[in-house]
């Protein structure tokens, strides 16, 4: 009786694991190297949903232009994406 509890136990975590951990983990790796490949010109859009155009990489951060001469400092960790719909030559 209790092997079965145990089995059933070790069935749930493995489970919860490949439907939300192992999922989890992917998303944030792909959003890493998204991160590690962020180049000048790429059009962005943050996680407060404010679209801009990188002018400056910078070790930790990014400077971008969210308007003409209007140009704001941000981690790279508020970037939620690239804006694939825009282009580089653009202008908003």
């Amino acid at each position: 009786m209790l092997t079965s509890w145990v089995v059933y136990t070790i069935l749930i975590m493995a489970i919860f694991y490949f439907m939300l951990i192992a999922p989890q983990r992917k998303k944030e790796k792909q959003h890493q190297a998204m991160l590690d490949n962020l180049k000048v010109n790429d059009r962005i859009v943050t996680l407060g949903g404010i679209y801009g155009q990188i002018i400056q990489l910078k070790d930790k951060s990014v400077i971008v232009e969210i308007a003409p001469r209007v140009r704001i400092e941000l981690l790279k960790s508020a970037i939620a994406y690239l804006d694939r719909e825009g282009t580089a030559d653009e202008k908003t």
